[in-house]
């Protein structure tokens, strides 16, 4: 049985300069063995999770979620890799993965097979396992206050802060009327989707750690 972990999105970008020192170093984005998916994993709060950190058609819904409240949640950032815990003695992580295209959720490991590949296996009760490796297309993710953070976030990371205006930035100085307004605020720019690597193009889904599901994780 082989472990399809998201349909309908084409990974897009890569990435080199890989070193031998990294090699039990699950963290980074990463290609699944078809090429449809680019699933960011990274350690937040212990453990590792990983989340789909880009796809090639925007828009993607997890719309076989037996949980009618996330039908319609987006694939971009959705969670994949759920709380996996290192195994003692071994470069290995349990835990779970979810499976967007049957959406459920299956006893799951990963371990790193050498300097850039990730071999996940999952099983459903213990047996009918099924298996794939994933291809590094991204460095690993340095441990940060961001992404050891506890819970309780309350928005992803890179959320623009709203602009507030004011009155008194409307009015002219003491004593004068009919001062000229300041210019309203430019519209920020669309961006494409970021590809790993790729310069100058906005990452829309940046720290996972920070998004909600997982950082609100009970423990």
């Amino acid at each position: 049985m082989r472990l399809a972990i998201y349909t309908g999105i084409i990974l897009a970008g890569g990435y080199t300069g890989l070193n031998p020192a990294l090699a039990a170093d699950p963290t980074g984005d990463w290609r699944v063995a078809d090429g449809v998916a680019n699933i960011r994993v990274a350690q937040c709060n212990g453990s590792m999770w990983g989340a789909v950190s880009w796809e090639k058609q925007p828009g993607g819904r997890d719309e076989n979620n037996p949980d009618v409240s996330k039908k319609n949640r987006p694939t971009l950032a959705m969670p994949t890799l759920i709380d996996m815990k290192k195994k003692p003695g071994a470069d290995q992580w349990e835990g779970q993965v979810y499976n967007a295209q049957d959406g459920q959720t299956y006893s799951a490991t990963i371990t790193p097979t050498g300097t850039d590949q990730l071999e996940i296996k999952g099983c459903v009760m213990g047996f009918l396992c099924g298996g794939e490796t994933w291809t590094r297309v991204g460095p690993p993710i340095p441990l940060s206050p961001a992404n050891a953070m506890a819970k309780g976030a309350t928005k992803p990371a890179g959320a623009a802060p709203k602009a507030q205006g004011t009155q008194a930035a409307q009015q002219g100085p003491a004593g004068t009327t009919g001062a000229t307004p300041p210019a309203p605020a430019a519209a920020a720019p669309k961006t494409a989707a970021a590809k790993p690597g790729q310069k100058g193009v906005a990452d829309p889904v940046g720290d996972i750690c920070l998004i909600p599901e997982i950082a609100g994780f009970a423990h």
